[in-house]
């Protein structure tokens, strides 16, 4: 199919200023402005159904329907925090085609009729984050952004942050704190970002992905018909998948939602490299249950609601690849303490139950584990599971719980005595 996201696959230059111009670039901006209103331009992105692609899911038109019309300041937050491990696609659109992602932000402002837009990159990102400076002076010399846009009374300036490497602030409300300056820790809600109180300097503000963003002009070109036509009626569109670990071609694939795991991995990626066996799928990075590689998994399509009937979450699509020879234990010890290296301490079940598995697990790959161990293993992650102020708490219980339940015979493999370990490397709770 044409490339309608990584659109550099098929146009080198497309992140050059008259290259993309040459080939539609704004024309949906221009569109949206002349043709349409803001309530429109939501109507038009309801109808297609774009749902959000950082994670959740939800559906994109409806997010900015719920900004406040009545509200005098409001903002358009562009995540690109691209912190999961295994996630890559943002950066391809930030360096590659970023006029499209910066499109897609101004229609979003257009639409809630928001006085700026802030595009919030992660701090490894210093180098991109000085190209967007460049990208945004080019449209702001062409009137796209900034003031009386292509001729309206409508004002509107993008503004670049860059965080501090903190994955905590990819969630919503995290991040807002962290580009108002605070400290990069969730917030109590309601307010939620849309409403009065709980968005981007306590005005409603919409938060979307950058991947979300650049589909945006697209369908104001081509119709909310047309883009339901590319995948399937409940996940329609095209989606980045990022393929990495045990993969012969790793990188970045755009395809229609509905794909089965089979034809992504083994016709596009090149399956699993020196003709070993796929052990198990990671399909949206760290944070979603493990699954096995089963004939029922690999046939099953790929859409937000068919990996959640598998037990996991589609996510960012971020898949990591493990073969036959993958340590499972090893594997989940590793993604344990990235979250609790990761949690901001906030709240209590995460921040003790990541620090707890953390012990446990180096006790299991010191060749000392337990028969209670396990029971552990089992039992905290549930006690973090829908506890906490974000989502982390979930995520860090996922691999956990999921490789303890899939894959039991080799946490088995490291008990050596039916017997708990000493008082002293085991918390309170457990003893």
């Amino acid at each position: 199919m044409e490339h309608i996201l990584l659109r550099d696959l098929d146009i080198p230059d497309i992140w050059q200023f008259d290259t993309y111009m040459a080939n539609g670039g704004y024309d949906g901006l221009k569109k949206a402005v002349a043709d349409h209103t803001p309530d429109e331009v939501i109507q038009i992105v309801m109808d297609s159904n774009l749902r959000g692609r950082g994670g959740a899911g939800f559906p994109t038109g409806r997010k900015w329907s719920f900004i406040p019309k009545d509200a005098e300041i409001k903002y358009v937050t562009v995540n690109a925090d691209e912190s999961e491990p295994g996630t890559f696609k943002d950066r391809q659109l930030l360096e590659k085609n970023p006029h499209q992602v910066l499109e897609g932000s101004l229609i979003t402002a257009y639409a809630i009729q928001a006085t700026a837009v802030y595009i919030y990159c992660r701090g490894e990102f210093w180098d991109l984050a000085h190209e967007l400076e460049v990208r945004i002076e080019e449209a702001r010399a062409a009137n796209l952004l900034g003031e009386n846009i292509l001729g309206t009374d409508w004002s509107c300036d993008v503004h670049i942050h860059l965080g501090a490497g903190a994955y905590i602030c990819g969630e919503e409300s995290a991040l807002l704190n962290s580009l108002q300056g605070l400290l990069g820790q969730p917030r109590v809600r309601p307010p939620f970002p849309a409403q009065h109180g709980g968005g981007l300097y306590y005005q409603p503000t919409v938060v979307n992905n950058v991947e979300t963003l650049a589909n945006v002009p697209w369908i104001l070109l081509n119709g909310a018909e047309a883009y339901r036509s590319i995948g399937t009626p409940e996940s329609p569109g095209p989606k980045i998948f990022c393929m990495s670990g045990h993969v012969e071609k790793p990188g970045n694939y755009e395809l229609p939602l509905g794909i089965t795991f089979r034809e992504l991995i083994y016709e596009h990626a090149g399956g699993i490299p020196n003709g070993k066996e796929l052990k198990a799928i990671l399909p949206s990075g760290a944070s979603g249950p493990v699954l096995v590689a089963t004939d029922e998994v690999l046939d099953s399509p790929l859409t937000y609601e068919s990996v959640e009937a598998l037990g996991s979450t589609l996510g960012s699509a971020s898949f990591i690849l493990m073969d036959e020879d993958t340590d499972m234990v090893w594997a989940a010890a590793k993604m344990n303490h990235f979250f609790k290296h990761e949690s901001c301490g906030k709240c209590t079940p995460c921040r003790e139950g990541t620090f707890w598995l953390d012990r446990v697990y180096e006790r299991l790959l010191r060749g000392e584990g337990t028969a209670r161990d396990l029971t552990i293993l089992e039992n905290v992650p549930r006690q973090m599971q829908g506890v906490t102020l974000c989502a982390l708490g979930d995520f860090a219980a996922n691999p956990v719980l999921s490789t303890v339940t899939q894959f039991r015979a080799e946490y088995e493999r490291y008990i050596q005595s039916p017997e708990p370990a000493a008082a002293s490397n085991m918390p309170d709770a457990a003893r």
